[in-house]
């Protein structure tokens, strides 16, 4: 060790004994503290002797080891804040004689309807379970959104003026249930004067509940924080609910939606969290058919969100809401409150539209049907306005879900049939000019630039005089893609699919397996998952025979890019690994679409004259043309790219020389 090191030592040594010296605490506060510590000892002493002679009933009014109002504290020293001193001296043992009757045993309250079971816990005033009465899990067993303690949490975090802070998860509540039966009251009470509420109501055939807040008798007792606004926690596990975890788990999702502007989701791909400063309507804890959703009655100021994957076989994804809810204070009585709207229910799209009934305002409406997966915002009109509305006219006559689904893609592609038709004729005039094609080839053979950029010019001239354009069969393509890539995004939301059955599916919302194993197999694990799809394959096959068809007839004879003759075979088969672990209401689609595809094609073959069509670009051929605005710049761009090529050959031919 250096002397420069031993100095600082040493210098440090004394810096932290002088700066202990001077902090060290006066005669003075040495006394304050052990006043302070004997008062404490006092009161404990106090409340021990209370407690003797009460007996057991005084259980009901201490909380156990774990409750956040700390050793030696009772609900009664919370609420205790809010009474007038001399009152809460003279009343303490007669508050605590009327909570001693009170129950500290767990107990379950029943409110339900045709649609939901919910169960409240009085341990925490909360829901515990929540039942779909309409669904099954995809094991035939009943469906709950979550069923236990494990699998959710609700707590309300209240301080007092003292900065005693209580947790109403760690309290038991007393239930009072109405006279219909539609609302139930968990009431945590210390007097008939203060209480705390937590107020359910479920109306009929509603998969929607009204849930209430109310603090009495602690205006003057809350901390100004709780005053303003309430903290809240929400927490639920996701069961898998669906035979396709991994495409399950692609659809779960936390949804939000800020105030009086658009919606955003968390990320469903990995661990997602953030933190909301601006105010938010609502949020959801979605799975990929059904959805937790707390809407607020005043939006939430601050907002944090948090989605964990995880990988237990029974859970998916757990999802965190740690909320600040504005509170109303009674002008008339000495109540604070706060309002929220549960919604526990399935992810369809009229249903969560129609709680947007009747508001004429659009930044008043809720849009909770955002959350079901349409597409995207350019895209999703499509399902809105179109797919949806006939989807569900044809549910209205109870038919078969494989007819209507027939029955849907007939209709697609006779809307689509004109563009098609135009599609098919643009690739019947390039067709019957093939020989033509052909023998610019010959004229301008071999893959030197400049013999391609003349062969290019020749057959741009061909095209020109006859009357051709090569993008005109493109185009009719590109306009109905958005109808298309519609329906890819609508079967994997269509909740009406769900364990609809079809042939040999049994569940139209998932794959069916024609083959299934368990364990790892690299590689073909990773792409197609633990099975092979039925209508997946029979998908494959019949498009790859329609590519192989299709590339034959629609040869024009044009020399292509190497490996670019065999791409949409390719991409025929790519599209088996792609969509093997996809709803089979969707593959059924894609069967059917493409064969019948194959039958236009074919009706079209018979019906269409291609020696016509020939004649008829002869014809053009004599007629002075004018050159429309695409083939003019293309021409031009030929034109100028030759030049260059030229060009570049001449510099090349001179260092050639000079080498």
């Amino acid at each position: 060790m250096d002397k420069n090191t031993i100095i600082g030592l040493l210098l440090i040594t004394a810096i932290i004994v002088a700066f202990t010296i001077y902090n060290r605490p006066s005669k003075e506060q040495i006394a304050e503290q052990k006043r302070l510590r004997d008062s404490i000892a006092l009161v404990e002493a106090q409340q021990a002797e209370i407690a003797t002679e009460l007996g057991s009933k005084q259980a009901s009014t201490s909380l156990s080891d774990d409750s956040v109002l700390g050793q030696g504290s009772s609900l009664s020293d919370f609420f205790r804040a809010g009474t007038p001193y001399n009152e809460a001296i003279n009343d303490s043992t007669s508050e605590v004689t009327i909570l001693a009757n009170e129950p500290v045993n767990e107990e379950i309250v029943v409110l339900e309807n045709d649609k939901i079971r919910l169960l409240l816990n009085t341990k925490g005033g909360k829901i515990q379970s929540v039942q779909l009465k309409e669904y099954l899990h995809y094991k035939g067993d009943s469906l709950y959104l979550f069923e236990n303690d494990q699998e959710s949490r609700f707590n309300l975090e209240l301080f007092n003026r003292n900065s005693l802070r209580i947790s109403t998860e760690n309290e038991y509540f007393t239930p009072i249930k109405s006279t219909d039966g539609k609302t139930v009251i968990m009431r945590l009470q210390n007097s008939s004067e203060q209480y705390i509420d937590l107020v359910y109501t479920l109306p009929e055939d509603e998969y929607m509940l009204d849930f209430d807040i109310r603090i009495s008798g602690m205006r003057n007792g809350l901390h100004p924080e709780s005053l303003a606004n309430f903290k809240l926690n929400w927490e639920q596990k996701v069961r898998q609910q669906e035979k396709g975890r991994a495409f399950e788990n692609r659809y779960s999702r936390i949804h939000y939606k800020y105030d009086k502007q658009d919606d955003s989701k968390l990320s469903e791909s990995k661990n997602d969290q953030k933190e909301l400063p601006d105010p938010i309507k609502w949020f959801a804890f979605k799975d990929q058919y059904f959805s937790a959703i707390v809407i607020a009655d005043k939006p939430f100021n601050n907002t944090i969100l948090t989605s964990q994957l995880l990988n237990d076989s029974e859970y998916i994804k757990n999802y965190k809401a740690e909320v600040w809810a504005p509170v109303e204070i009674s002008t008339e009585s000495d109540l604070i409150s706060a309002g929220f709207k549960y919604y526990f229910g399935p992810v369809h799209y009229n249903t969560l539209k129609s709680y947007d009934d009747g508001v004429s305002n659009n930044s008043d409406k809720l849009e909770l049907e955002e959350i079901v997966s349409l597409g995207y915002k350019w895209l999703s009109w499509v399902n809105k306005w179109f797919v949806i509305p006939v989807f569900n006219y044809f549910l209205t006559l109870n038919w078969g879900m494989g007819l209507i689904i027939l029955i849907l893609t007939i209709m697609v592609k006779i809307i689509i049939s004109p563009l098609t038709y135009k599609s098919y004729i643009s690739s019947a005039k390039m067709r019957v000019l093939r020989p033509q094609i052909q023998e610019i080839e010959k004229k301008y053979p071999g893959q030197e630039q400049d013999m391609m950029m003349k062969r290019q010019q020749a057959t741009m001239e061909l095209y020109s005089k006859a009357g051709v354009s090569p993008m005109s069969g493109c185009l009719p393509m590109l306009i109905q893609m958005p109808v298309l890539l519609a329906l890819f995004f609508f079967f994997p939301s269509a909740i009406e699919l769900r364990q609809q059955s079809f042939l040999w599916a049994d569940d139209l919302s998932t794959f069916d397996s024609l083959i299934s194993w368990s364990g790892n197999i690299p590689i073909i694990t990773r792409f197609l998952g633990n099975h092979i799809s039925i209508f997946c394959l029979l998908m494959t096959i019949t498009n790859v025979i329609y590519t192989k068809y299709n590339m034959a007839s629609m040869d024009t004879g044009q020399q292509t890019m190497p490996g670019m003759k065999n791409m949409p075979l390719f991409m025929s088969v790519f599209m088996f690994f792609f969509l093997n672990s996809y709803p089979s209401g969707l593959n059924y689609y894609y069967f059917l679409s493409t064969l019948i595809t194959i039958v236009i094609t074919l009706i079209m073959k018979k019906v269409i004259d291609e020696e016509k069509i020939l004649a008829q670009l002869e014809e053009n051929k004599k007629k002075p043309r004018k050159k429309s605005g695409f083939m003019a710049r293309l021409q031009e761009a030929q034109k100028l790219q030759e030049k260059q090529a030229r060009e570049q050959a001449k510099q090349n031919a001179k260092r050639n020389y000079r080498k």
